[in-house]
């Protein structure tokens, strides 16, 4: 009955898979990675040939959408879920360059994104989740109680960002990050389907020279206080 939504929404690449998979965690929540669903979408139509450099077959995805099953699957060794689509483990295949390349491009498309917010509400429904992404606090959950909007500068971003991916062992220059993080926030600011915008009631978080910890500690207390109204009201 005390338990919150809390919407994590901002720029790409700032961290908000890792301040709400730290947060759920800490409060003992459901963590649910939205920008994981429209991966899996994006991976789906790479797979099938929906969409490359020159062509993007939006009718033929739209009409598939009712075939792609997506779920997340916890892993106890990892400490968090995995994603799964129409049954087959695709966590690594869904962070690679290629698919960050076209997920916007798939987030522009309104009956996509009509189908998987309701899969987010209803996931929504019991409360006690953290959810991250692009439209949580504007429209997945517009009455979320704790709305947080994450950025940084795109430089610090697609540092971030390379460094992860030559960790994982991906061949990828800097200025090839820095070009897809400066082009995911042209999408995802212009597109006409729930564009990503800071709504009245987000706090932002500016974490370009925040440590991980830093930051966590910031955004848990203010989840606590939000909990701890919730249980005098």
């Amino acid at each position: 009955m005390n338990k919150i939504i809390i919407a994590i929404d901002g720029h790409s690449s700032t961290g908000k898979s890792t301040l709400a998979k730290q947060l759920a965690k800490a409060l003992n929540y459901i963590y649910i990675d939205t920008g994981a669903m429209y991966r899996a979408v994006t991976y789906y139509a790479l797979q099938n040939g929906l969409i490359d450099q020159n062509h993007f077959d939006k009718k033929q995805l739209i009409q598939d959408i009712d075939c792609i099953d997506i779920n997340f699957v916890y892993n106890p060794e990892l400490e968090f879920s995995e994603v799964y689509l129409n049954g087959k483990n695709i966590e690594q295949e869904i962070r690679k360059m290629k698919v960050s390349n076209f997920v916007s491009s798939i987030a522009t498309v309104p009956e996509i994104r009509e189908k998987l917010v309701a899969q987010q509400r209803n996931i929504g429904n019991e409360k006690g989740i953290v959810m991250d992404g692009r439209d949580i606090g504007s429209v997945v959950f517009p009455d979320a109680e704790l709305k947080i909007f994450m950025t940084a500068s795109p430089e610090v971003r697609a540092k971030r960002r390379y460094d992860e991916l030559i960790q994982k062992g991906q061949k990828v220059s800097y200025d090839e990050v820095l070009k897809n993080v400066i082009d995911r926030d042209r999408i995802d600011s212009t597109r006409t389907a729930s564009p990503l915008i800071k709504t009245a009631d987000a706090i932002e978080i500016d974490n370009s020279n925040l440590t991980r910890d830093e930051q966590l500690e910031i955004v848990l207390d203010l989840a606590r206080k939000k909990i701890n109204n919730k249980k005098t009201t």
